[in-house]
Formats: C-alpha cells, sequence, structure tokens
C-alpha cells in the first residue's frame, strides 16, 4: 500500500483512537492541577486577609449561631467568659509536625448563656498514644479569648468518641454534650487569652504560603498530551517511509537526509568511538 492510504486503515485509525483518549486523559490530569492550584490560593488569600485582622467581637462575626462563612476563616474574633472545664474535650488523632498528639476543646460560656467552642492548641501524647500527657489547665474565672475561626468539621464514620475524647469537631455532638446554646458552625483557635496563664497548649502557627507544585505538574500533563499526537505524527512518517521506499521521490528525500546526516559535525565521543572500533 502506497502514498498515506495505509493512514485510513483501521489498524492507524485505532492508533488515533488512542492517542485521543491518552490526550484526553492527560489534559483531564492537568486540568484538575489547575483546580488544585486554585483551591491552593484560595486558602492563601485567606490567610493573607484575615489572619492579621484586627479582632472583631464574635457577634459582629457570627451573628446567630449557625452562621459562618467559608471567606471567615482564620478571622481573629473577641469574646469574654468563662472556660467550662468540666466539658473539655480532647479531639484524637491531630499529629504537629509528624509528631502525634491531641487538640484540646474547651467550651467558653458567654455573658448571653451562649458557648463557643474554643480549640486551646496541642498537647502531645503521653505515656501510651491513647492518652495525652498533662494537659494544661485553662484559666478560672471572667477569661477574654481571642480566637482564629474555623469551619466545624464533618463526623468520620467508624469514628467513635469514648469519654472525653472525640474523633472530629463535629460542632452538634460538642453542643448536645455541653447542653446549652452553642455555635455550631465554626469554632476558634486560640490566639490569646487574658489573663493568660502560665502554661498553655500549643498554639496553632500562621499557614505556609505554599501553593505546592500544582501548575508544574499540569504543565506536565499537558505536555504528555502533546508529546502523544507528536509521537503519533512521528510513527505515521515513519510508515510512510517504509512503505513508500521505492518511490522515486521519497529515495530523493532519504538520500538527502543521509546527505544532511552525513554533513553534521561529528562529536569527540563520536570520533572517539570510530578510533576505538578501528583498533578492533
Amino acid at each position: 500500500m502506497t502514498g498515506w492510504k495505509f493512514a485510513f486503515t483501521r489498524r492507524w485509525a485505532g492508533y488515533l483512537v488512542l492517542t485521543i483518549i491518552f490526550g484526553a486523559a492527560c489534559a483531564g490530569l492537568g486540568m484538575w492541577q489547575f483546580a488544585r492550584r486554585n483551591e491552593a490560593l484560595v486558602e492563601i488569600n485567606k490567610v493573607d486577609a484575615n489572619y492579621d485582622h484586627i479582632p472583631v467581637s464574635l457577634t459582629e462575626a457570627l451573628p446567630t449561631l449557625d452562621s459562618f462563612n467559608e471567606s471567615q476563616k482564620w478571622l481573629p474574633v473577641t469574646m469574654t467568659g468563662t472556660y467550662l472545664v468540666a466539658d473539655e474535650l480532647i479531639v484524637r488523632n491531630r499529629p504537629l509536625n509528624v509528631h502525634p498528639g491531641f487538640e484540646v476543646l474547651t467550651p467558653l460560656l458567654l455573658a448571653d448563656g451562649t458557648v463557643f467552642v474554643v480549640d486551646r492548641g496541642w498537647v502531645p501524647t503521653g505515656e501510651t498514644a491513647e492518652a495525652p500527657g498533662p494537659v494544661p489547665a485553662a484559666p478560672t474565672g471572667e477569661v477574654t479569648v481571642i480566637a482564629r475561626l474555623k469551619a466545624g468539621e464533618p463526623t468520620l464514620p467508624g469514628r467513635t468518641a469514648s469519654g472525653n475524647q472525640i474523633a472530629t469537631i463535629h460542632l452538634a455532638d460538642v453542643a448536645d454534650r455541653v447542653g446549652a446554646p452553642t455555635y455550631t458552625a465554626a469554632y476558634g483557635l486560640m490566639a490569646s487569652e487574658d489573663p493568660a496563664p502560665a502554661t498553655r497548649p500549643a498554639g496553632v502557627t500562621r499557614p505556609v504560603a505554599d501553593e505546592g507544585s500544582h501548575l508544574s505538574y499540569a504543565f506536565q500533563w499537558m505536555l504528555f498530551a502533546l508529546l502523544g499526537f507528536i509521537g503519533l505524527g512521528w510513527a505515521v512518517r515513519q510508515e510512510f517511509r517504509s512503505l513508500n521506499a521505492d518511490d522515486p521521490e521519497e529515495r530523493t528525500r532519504a538520500e538527502e537526509r543521509a546527505r544532511r546526516a552525513a554533513a553534521k559535525p561529528r562529536t569527540d565521543a563520536e570520533v572517539e568511538d570510530d578510533l576505538i572500533d578501528s583498533t578492533h
């Protein structure tokens, strides 16, 4: 089969379909990486906009117990109340810098009778991984707290609560334990409390502004998609040259390619290889 007729056979149509599928898959993965990068940029923008914001009153930021907008993440809020130490909870499986540990949740009873859940920080595991070491006590009496807002967490299937330990910060469950009107859409990561205790759990540090390698991965996947079609084109061209080797025009082109290859400057490595071959 001479000319380009072979390119329209079922075999080459199959190669084209496979290349299209490969290209579509690579493009899809590239778009997924673009989406991942956009999500990272959104999180970075929240930190930049809110983390160092002047604290606002809790009731101004959250006018109702179930109000919270994801754009408020990391926004500092201030409130005054009394810690419900008897209702303090420990959240399991909370690593910090690869170290296993727990987070300490202490509900804060406000003057209007509502409760806001404060994450007072992180504590390491104790003698066993099942329980924390000594937990620094929360201040007694009236305390003014500044905390950064964060959305409550969903429940985890198969994870159960035991005693004062919980698997996730599901605020509706915390509200049931407290037995008082509780903010159920957001809780606060403690930034400071006044009066300050002598010791406190390890506080949250400012998240690092790192968008990751998603952009480079996206370009790599797009490049793979393009290389798939380039490879198909190269294979078609090689097949054409093989099938039309006896065609006078193709023979002329082959001779021209050989002439150009022979005229190319040779590298030192190629010259050395020829000298070694000649000695054998």
